[in-house]
């Protein structure tokens, strides 16, 4: 690992039940972020979807946009842009300016698109998304380095296309590519030197998976005349904890089934199967979710790293599972006792502890003769003052 700091973020889709006001939902989470953002998150990214009328953000950017005015430290991210829906000149011009509107806070997730619906619904055949995004990133890329592109393909066309800014990020924005099921992602990522998104679930099976596509990854750089860092490799999984287990499994029957069913109906492929009758209890007992207490998260994760040969940031899908209140009292509970394991926040509180304990009696030994000194020097004093009186 380039780093031993590991970072925490989260990746809002955002999911919505349709009974919900649609207006509080978005406002609940911009407010989410805000919490995120004081509880010292380093990152959440934010998704884009078209169709489905369960994950309502259209537009990350325009997010992005409102959430940087409402945070101060937080680093914001596409989460990701679907390449093949927008012209590329367009897409990446948008995110240099919000790389500019957020110093710096912005980075620039990508996609081939995940939900099959958006892509309908433009005319987009499925077949051809993975292949519109490595043309779209193939023309990104160039630019974001200040060169000129002039490309035609069967769907967008640039002349003598050049920026008008450079990044306010040196050399360019923060990248990363989405990879889930498909060596896409992985393959796109290393041609360019990119950053890694996985997102295709953290059962066994899939934390083989991840490892196979981050070696695909780092074998295709190489061969690209390109270096990529675990430190920027980011691992999304699913987790509610709470004080309790007993607790935490109470909390998501708030949301649990909807969401399983909004997968099971619309998204691509389904994460609960049909025939499951008790949704927790699949999640957990194939490792694609920790629910629980802060130990369970502890112990969640560091079998991610394990399974995954190490990573860079963990990612959490916001997911609603929890009523709005139990959902901030799962982050509140992961920044005060899960990130400083991984983050080594109290190593040095602990040795100075350990030390202090070790040498008690020396120091209180210390303390007690110090003590008896200014008492004997003031008795000293005192007797003195007495026989000058007389």
């Amino acid at each position: 690992m380039a780093s031993d700091r590991m970072r925490f973020g989260i990746f809002l889709a955002p999911f919505h039940p349709v009974e919900e006001n649609p207006t509080n939902a978005l406002d609940r989470d911009f407010e989410l972020v805000e919490h995120l953002d004081h509880l010292g998150y380093d990152e959440a990214w934010i998704g884009e979807h078209h169709s489905g009328g369960f994950e309502i953000i259209a537009s990350p950017e325009v997010f992005i946009a409102a959430a940087v005015e409402r945070t101060k430290h937080i680093r914001l991210g596409t989460g990701v842009v679907s390449l093949p829906y927008h012209h590329p000149f367009m897409t990446v011009d948008r995110m240099v300016q919000l790389d500019h509107q957020s110093k710096g806070r912005v980075m620039f997730g990508v996609g081939p698109g995940a939900l099959v619906g958006d892509a309908f619904r433009i005319g987009i055949d499925p077949a051809d998304q993975r292949r519109r995004m490595n043309e779209a990133l193939d023309a990104i890329m160039p630019m974001l380095n200040g060169e000129e592109v002039t490309v035609k393909t069967d769907w967008f066309e640039m002349r003598e296309a050049r920026m008008q800014l450079p990044c306010y990020t040196r050399p360019h924005i923060e990248m990363a590519v989405a990879c889930a099921r498909s060596p896409a992602g992985a393959l796109a990522a290393g041609k360019h030197g990119l950053g890694m998104l996985s997102i295709g679930g953290t059962s066994e099976e899939a934390l083989k998976h991840h490892a196979s596509n981050w070696k695909l990854c780092e074998k295709t750089a190489a061969e690209n005349g390109k270096t990529v860092s675990r430190e920027n490799w980011r691992v999304v999984s699913l987790a509610h904890i709470a004080d309790t287990r007993e607790q935490a499994i109470e909390n998501v029957k708030f949301g649990l089934d909807k969401w399983a069913q909004y997968f099971r109906e619309i998204a691509t492929f389904p994460i609960v199967p049909p025939e499951i009758d008790n949704a927790v209890e699949y999640l957990m007992e194939n490792n694609m979710a920790c629910i629980g207490t802060p130990d369970d998260a502890i112990r969640y994760i560091e079998k991610l790293q394990k399974g995954t040969g190490g990573f860079g940031a963990y990612l959490e899908l916001a997911h609603n599972w929890a009523d709005f209140g139990a959902t901030k009292r799962h982050f509140e509970l992961m920044s005060r006792h899960v990130v400083p394991h991984f983050q080594g926040l109290n190593d040095l509180r602990r040795e100075s502890y350990d030390y202090s304990f070790k040498n008690r009696d020396v120091f209180v030994g210390k303390a007690a003769a110090a003590i008896q000194s200014e008492i004997d020097k003031h008795q000293t004093r005192e007797a003195t003052k007495g026989e000058a009186a007389e």
